[in-house]
């Protein structure tokens, strides 16, 4: 199995367009917004969610760009985690596909369906099929989910369906046996989680902040905001690492200090056995 981090910072990238704040105009390498490729042939792809960057991230990933044939591409798929913008907004981006399958949870396939039609748009452009993470069907690859949140996009607040609004996957390549487990939003770490990355090659996980007060220092941010955006920050999750896994950092906000190779913060994630790969980063599994 092959995976590639086709990007790996949260909402917005980094630097972000709209922000002066230290690490944004700092030297740091740049990051796209959160987004994977996994593929059990290297022949075709499925991606986990698709960020906005996406066509810029599929030029910058020749196992991604079309041919050999004028119009074929190697898409296979979509598995959505969640129906936040950062990880949908992709999919307008691929109308042109012809027509794929997305999975994703049942609330998620609702809230782009009636809160943000991005369905009724692509269904425009092809035969897309929208159906339930539940039951995910790949050659080559079983896939499990998992659970993770209830927290729902600020555009569907509104929503009447019920929850999970937010999952994780584990990937297992049936040839080689390879795990791989995609959890890049992690309100807590759930009940589970530790047999969910059990025998993994690879966890890919939160880290959109790094301390809990984060965007409050760094942002001038309203107290409590961060705690509303659902996601478990680093000193949450580092403590609970353990032996086994490649355990690695994904989904990283523009005020997080470890995006900053210099840092303490960085090295803290280092020291504590995970790694904070860059865009375009290629694990084997």
């Amino acid at each position: 199995m092959r995976v590639i981090l086709l990007g790996t910072a949260a909402g917005g990238g980094f630097p972000q367009w709209n922000c002066a704040c230290a690490l944004c105009v700092s030297d740091a390498p740049p990051r796209t917004q959160d987004c994977v490729a996994v593929s059990a042939d290297g022949e075709g792809w499925y991606l986990l969610n698709v960020s906005p960057d996406i066509r810029a991230q599929i030029l910058a990933t020749p196992p991604l760009r079309a041919g050999p044939g004028p119009r074929e591409i190697p898409l296979r798929g979509v598995l959505l985690t969640d129906a936040e913008l950062d990880h949908s907004l992709g999919l307008l981006l691929l109308r042109e596909a012809g027509g794929l399958p997305v999975w994703a949870p049942d609330a998620v396939l609702g809230a782009l369906s009636e809160q943000f039609p991005a369905r009724s748009i692509i269904d425009g452009y092809g035969g897309w099929d929208w159906l339930p993470s539940s039951k995910v069907a790949i050659d080559g690859l079983r896939v499990s989910v998992l659970p993770v949140s209830d927290k729902r996009p600020k555009y569907a607040r509104s929503s009447t369906e019920d929850g999970p609004w937010v999952v994780a996957y584990r990937i297992e390549d049936v040839r080689t046996g390879g795990v791989f487990v995609y959890a890049p939003c992690l309100k807590s770490w759930p009940d589970g989680f530790d047999d969910f990355t059990r025998d993994a090659g690879l966890v890919l996980l939160d880290g959109t902040f790094y301390a809990p007060d984060e965007m409050s220092d760094a942002a001038a941010a309203e107290a409590g905001a961060q705690l509303a955006m659902g996601h478990l920050p680093i000193t949450g999750s580092l403590a609970k690492l353990r032996p086994g896994p490649r355990w690695a950092y994904t989904h990283l906000n523009n005020t997080n200090p470890v995006i900053d190779p210099a840092s303490p913060e960085h090295a803290a994630v280092l020291d504590g056995g995970a790694s904070l790969p860059l865009d375009g980063t290629e694990f084997k599994l």
